[in-house]
């Protein structure tokens, strides 16, 4: 997404100098890509050499989008004292430790850092942000939040790095940051206590026997029950995944195709997140990632009426070619209740492209020197990403300790800036 960005539709405004990763096959498959749409090839660095090619290419800025996702802090902060300013994928980091080291290096720097929400800037979601400024519920007193990953997409974050906890802080830290992030930027209000349950019930060993899979093998390539599983994944059959992966495996030794029924995954599949926020509302959040259906529902409830917001995505394998979290049209809706009133239907304001549209106004955020004035603030800084982790972060530990936990303990009084 980055890559294009730079090199296509704002190359008049920025220059893709390099490119730094584990895997080096990768890389050279991007350069070739390059050079078949005819633009230029770009140096590529090892992971190791990092700080050689800040040495010698002296960006302005680093785009992050490394995984696992515990590795993001790393590349953050030796950017930022490197005097590099940083554009990050979403989850910031994946603990506590992490985040107050992000945010102290943002401090002593004084460099920029940016975190990529997409969905902010999906035209229903700024939408819902418009309605909800504009005060026509009045003061918001509680939110009930439910988002479903079905079988395609959900089964896919079992099979690859994002199953350990501590490369993920779970679907909790990875997937819910784009919501909990919705929530807070939607609302205008940071949290403060949170408690959480959580279990692993889909995606287990017993789901496996369920479906006489028992003795299935490390991974879909070389299962001996792919052809009867539903969740087998062939690369080899889809020619993106094929480039990227199965060609690559020689490189790093990663397999993008492990069982989603692995005895050692140890991050869960069902979730239910309860949060508090400053001014007194309350959320009630659950993310089922086995569900039959793909999206999410929404209410606010107000001092003076309801909003409610559904959406149907579509489903998708990451990496297959499919457009990320692309709105179904048609399936989207935004309904007012007035207090002592009917509800009334809004028409709801669509976009093409990635994350419902937000993908290519996000990119023009980045990447153009004058981007139109925003009154919605959707350009999230590290205290929106501190707080979008936070939520997940203080939900597993809640989960380990059985009780609620603060935010501003995890903090321990980092600095969150602006």
């Amino acid at each position: 997404m980055y890559t294009e960005a730079v090199t296509q539709s704002f190359s008049e405004h920025a220059e893709l100098l390099a490119v730094c990763d584990t895997n080096q096959g990768r890389m050279d498959l991007l350069n070739r890509r390059l050079a078949a749409a005819g633009r230029p090839t770009v140096a590529t660095y090892t992971a190791d050499r990092f700080e050689a090619m800040i040495r010698e290419k002296k960006p302005d800025a680093v785009i992050v989008t490394s995984g696992p996702d515990v590795t993001h802090s790393d590349y953050i902060c030796r950017a930022m004292e490197l005097g590099c300013d940083v554009v990050t994928e979403k989850p910031m980091t994946v603990d506590e430790v992490r985040c107050r080291r992000i945010l102290n290096t943002v401090a002593r720097t004084g460099r920029r850092l940016q975190v990529t929400f997409n969905y902010r800037y999906s035209p229903p979601r700024s939408q819902l942000k418009e309605i909800l400024d504009r005060g026509d519920i009045g003061d918001i007193l509680s939110v009930d939040f439910a988002w479903f990953l079905d079988t395609r997409h959900g089964a896919d974050y079992f099979r690859r790095w994002h199953r350990r906890l501590g490369n993920s802080g779970s679907l909790l830290v990875h997937k819910a940051t784009h919501h909990f992030d919705l929530v807070n930027w939607w609302i205008a209000d940071e949290p403060e206590e949170v408690f959480c349950h959580a279990s692993r019930r889909y995606y287990t060993p017993e789901t496996a026997k369920r479906l006489g899979l028992e003795g299935h093998g490390e991974r879909c390539l070389t299962c001996g029950l792919r052809s009867k599983c539903p969740f087998a994944l062939d690369l080899a059959s889809n020619p993106e995944m094929k480039s990227l992966y199965l060609d690559n495996e020689s490189f790093d030794g990663y397999f993008r195709d492990r069982c989603v029924f692995a005895p050692e995954i140890d991050i869960w599949d069902t979730m239910s997140v309860s949060v508090r926020y400053r001014r007194g509302a309350i959320m009630s959040y659950l993310l089922h990632a086995y569900s039959p259906i793909e999206g999410y529902r929404i209410a606010f409830n107000g001092s003076r009426g309801r909003l409610e917001h559904t959406a149907s995505e579509n489903t998708y394998v990451s990496g297959d070619g499919t457009v990320p979290g692309e709105l179904e049209r048609g399936n989207v809706s935004i309904t007012h209740i007035p207090e002592f009133s009917k509800p009334r239907v809004v028409e709801v304001r669509m976009g093409s492209g990635g994350h419902g549209g937000g993908d290519p106004v996000l990119l023009a955020d980045i990447f153009h020197p004058n981007p139109p004035a925003d009154p919605l603030k959707r350009k999230a800084s590290q205290r929106d990403g501190a707080f979008s982790i936070l939520i997940g972060i203080a939900a597993y530990r809640s989960i380990q300790s059985g009780k609620p936990v603060r935010i501003a303990d995890l903090l321990e009084g980092a600095p969150l800036g602006e």
